[in-house]
This record gives C-alpha cells, sequence and structure tokens, in this order.
C-alpha cells in the first residue's frame, strides 16, 4: 500500500494520523511507519498511531512465558545474549526480542582485560605524541631552508666552540681539533671547514672507541662518512672496558667518537676565537 507523504515536516498532523493509522492497519511496524512518512520523533509517531494495535506479527513469538520471564530476569543480572541463549536453550533472536527493551549490562573485565585496554590506551597515546613531534621537527626542519655563507660561518664557530679544543692560559695550544659521535656534527664540521677553505689533506682522524666494541666496523664507517682514505686516519684510541660500568652506549648503532685535527692550525684557531667573542659582542648588542 502506498500513502502519500505530507507536504512539510509535520505539517498538518489529521493528515499524517490518516496516513498513519492506514499503515498501522495495513500491518505495518512503527519502524515501517517511520520510514514511510519521515517521521523521526517518537513522541510524535506513537501519538498518529494512538489507539491502534500493533499487528500480530510484531508481538513477541510464541513461547512459554516462563522461558521469556527467566532471559529477562537474567538479562537484568548482566547475562549476556550468549549466555541467556546457552542456559535457556533458545535461539539467539528470541532472547534479543525477550530483553531487547532493557538496558544493556555493563561488561565487567578481567584484570587482564583491563590491563590490556589500558595498554592499548597509553600505546595510543604514545603514537600520537611521537606524531605530533615528528610533525613539530619536520616544520623546523623546512622552515630553516638553504644555508647562507655568512650562516654556515657562525653555525660553524659555535658549534666548534661547544665541541672542539680551546687554548687556556694554563694550557697554551692553539690547534683545532674537534670531537663528536653525532655523524650529522660531523659532516656540518667538515662543510663549514670547506667554506673557510681548509683543504682536505690537512685533516687527520683518529676513532675513539670502547674496546670491546665492534672496532673495525666503527673504522669503516668513520672513513665512509668523512670520504677519507684510510692513510688519513691515525692509530684508533681503544678506551678500556670497564665491567662495573652501565653504558648506554652500546650495540650495532655504537660507533665511539671521531676526533677531526687540522693541521698547522693556528692561525685558523685564532680567527675561530675571535670570531666567537665576535658573536658574543653581537648578542649583547642585540639585547
Amino acid at each position: 500500500m502506498r500513502v502519500t507523504h505530507a507536504p512539510g515536516k509535520y505539517a498538518d498532523f489529521e493528515s499524517l494520523r490518516e496516513q498513519a493509522v492506514a499503515l498501522r492497519r495495513a500491518g505495518h511496524s512503527l519502524r515501517q511507519i517511520r520510514d514511510e512518512l519521515k517521521i523521526y520523533n517518537n513522541d510524535i509517531l506513537n501519538q498518529l498511531v494512538k489507539g491502534e494495535p500493533p499487528p500480530a506479527w510484531t508481538k513477541r513469538p510464541n513461547a512459554k512465558d516462563g522461558l521469556r520471564a527467566k532471559a529477562r530476569e537474567l538479562r537484568l543480572q548482566g547475562w549476556t545474549y550468549d549466555r541467556i541463549q546457552a542456559e535457556l536453550g533458545c535461539s539467539r533472536s528470541s532472547v534479543s526480542l525477550w530483553v531487547r527493551d532493557l538496558p544493556k549490562p555493563e561488561r565487567k573485565r578481567t584484570p587482564e582485560e583491563a590491563a590490556a585496554i589500558a595498554r592499548r590506551g597509553w600505546e595510543a597515546k604514545l603514537r600520537i605524541r611521537d606524531e605530533e613531534r615528528q610533525r613539530a621537527k619536520e616544520a623546523a626542519k623546512q622552515a630553516v631552508g638553504n644555508l647562507s655563507p655568512r650562516e654556515l660561518f657562525l653555525v660553524g664557530v659555535g658549534l666548534y666552540w661547544a665541541e672542539g679544543s680551546k687554548d687556556k692560559p694554563y694550557d697554551r695550544r692553539e690547534n683545532v681539533t674537534f670531537v663528536n659521535s653525532d655523524p650529522d656534527m660531523i659532516k656540518v664540521f667538515l662543510a663549514w671547514l670547506d667554506l673557510l677553505g681548509v683543504e682536505r689533506e690537512r685533516l687527520r682522524f683518529t676513532v675513539m672507541i670502547h674496546e670491546n666494541a665492534d672496532v673495525a666496523g666503527a673504522e669503516r664507517y668513520w672513513a665512509e662518512l668523512v670520504h677519507a682514505d684510510r692513510n688519513a686516519f691515525n692509530k684508533t684510541t681503544l678506551k678500556r672496558h670497564n665491567p662495573k660500568t652501565v653504558r648506554k652506549n652500546v650495540g650495532d648503532s655504537y660507533r665511539g667518537c671521531l676526533v677531526i685535527k687540522v693541521l698547522k692550525g693556528a692561525d685558523l684557531y685564532r680567527r675561530i676565537e675571535g670570531s666567537w667573542y665576535g658573536i658574543v659582542l653581537g648578542a649583547d648588542s642585540a639585547t
């Protein structure tokens, strides 16, 4: 049976009621009437069919009242559909019809289940935080862009003054020696030396590493990184292993430190020190 929809949302209540009553008498359920007339307000829908008995097919299936009552009792105790079905020996669809109007019981989790859920939640938080960190780092990296020669020069001076050897009043040593374990720091320092016109032939390298590490592998790694022949490397300095010391710089990624020394570097050192104090004066004037 096809009934024409009333124009507008809930317009002309009497017309809607006539259509709803006709559908009800034709054997339609409330859901079918709702979908047919596009009435999604339950109060209005009930008013439209008020006084009209529901069709027989929508009533609960024929079953023993005792089974239905027991199913409802078990549901109120927090039983799941599957447990009720197994207990009463009836179909799951029957259980659903008997107890669907009852509130869904709160599931009781075992300590193991609760711990697993908590762990998954924490792992999700960690993943989100890590993604946020990576986005922030990537945005900062892209914001730097290409460095001008002056920018690279200033970066290199600060880098050396933080990680390189320095002359002291009590220990006069005007030489350029840079030590670091970070391959990226090494690459930036070498680019800075290239900018200053320091020939690669003036560089000497020394690997410093614990004696129980992969010494040969570290030597190969640093030689490939700096694109230098083995004759540019001094004898590797081995650090004695102390079993009582718990070190975190272990494993395949541990390659020790690389020492870079510039031969005949006294004049370069003086330029570095003077440039550093020029940066300090510049920072003072900027504040």
